[in-house]
């Protein structure tokens, strides 16, 4: 199959390098030379024109919004044949991706929205959790090439409904993470060994990711690698709101998340996702070590 890939970010190259492996693969990205070092690495082709992938059987995007989606769309969708189907796996806007999705049907193309969740980690492993919104036998022609990344794919409704399910997953880590960081916080300053009080709390009730993973590995080491940044999260959190808004949802505690991180954007700005309980040490008084 012929396979067109834009974007490679820390998620898409790795993806991307699956799907060489797998199909003919012309990648594009918006800074060349990593197109060029991932045409190096994993023998695909690298394009320096969008109508490079004109003759793509699937594209896939994998950007950091859907406004950057729609712009790409824009200037490829009339170049690609009728029938093939573009795959956008960024963490997107529903409302934006179904307002494109309508251009490129216009147009004989078809539209899939597949975000995914598992992290660099997943992603390199290709084993991601794939969120699909779409019609089955889109989803159904586009999965050659989604499973050259995925270790479960996921129809969850029509175009749109994957990103509404990825911006709900990823406000809900956000919750987990802050409350586990207030607890936390609370603790250390009451002199409890946070170490132990995490061991408790990973074999109860309130275990998370949050606990089990990310505090442990990234925050009580100090270490905080930004392999997904505050600034994403953030979008996510604003999506998540959005859509809970248009649903007729009181989310109080999304909104409440949101305002939180969004005041560690503005004090912290680009850091990983788990830096942001910094604010909460700083303003407790205590680290979370």
């Amino acid at each position: 199959m012929k396979v067109g890939f834009i974007g490679l970010g820390t998620m898409g190259y790795p993806m991307a390098g699956h799907v060489a492996a797998a199909h003919d693969l012309v990648v594009w990205n918006r800074t060349a030379s990593v197109a060029d070092r991932h045409a190096e690495e994993h023998s695909s082709l690298a394009a320096h024109d969008l109508a490079g992938l004109a003759d793509r059987d699937v594209v896939v995007t994998c950007l950091p919004t859907s406004a950057d989606v729609d712009e790409i769309a824009d200037r490829l969708g009339p170049l690609l044949a009728r029938g093939s189907v573009w795959v956008d796996a960024t963490s997107g806007d529903p409302e934006v991706a179904r307002l494109t999705a309508t251009r490129l049907t216009e147009r004989g193309v078809a539209y899939v929205d597949a975000p995914v969740s598992g992290g660099s980690t997943g992603a390199s492993a290709g084993t991601l959790t794939v969120m699909c919104g779409g019609s089955t036998d889109d989803i159904d022609r586009a999965r050659p090439v989604v499973e050259c990344w995925a270790g479960r794919i996921v129809r969850v409704g029509d175009i749109g409904a994957g990103h509404a399910v990825k911006a709900v997953n990823n406000a809900l880590l956000a919750v987990a993470l802050w409350s586990a960081g207030e607890g936390l916080a609370a603790l250390a300053k009451a002199g409890v060994d946070v170490t132990a009080a995490l061991e408790v709390i990973n074999a109860s009730s309130g275990r998370s990711n949050a606990t089990v993973t990310l505090i442990p590995d990234r925050v009580v080491s100090r270490a905080f690698p930004n392999t997904f940044s505050l600034p994403l999260l953030v979008k996510d959190l604003g999506i998540a709101v959005g859509v809970a808004t248009r649903a007729g949802v009181d989310a109080r505690v999304l909104r409440l998340a949101a305002e939180r991180f969004g005041t560690a954007l503005e004090r912290l700005g680009d850091v990983d996702h788990t830096a942001a309980l910094r604010v909460l040490e700083e303003d407790a008084g205590v680290e979370i070590r």
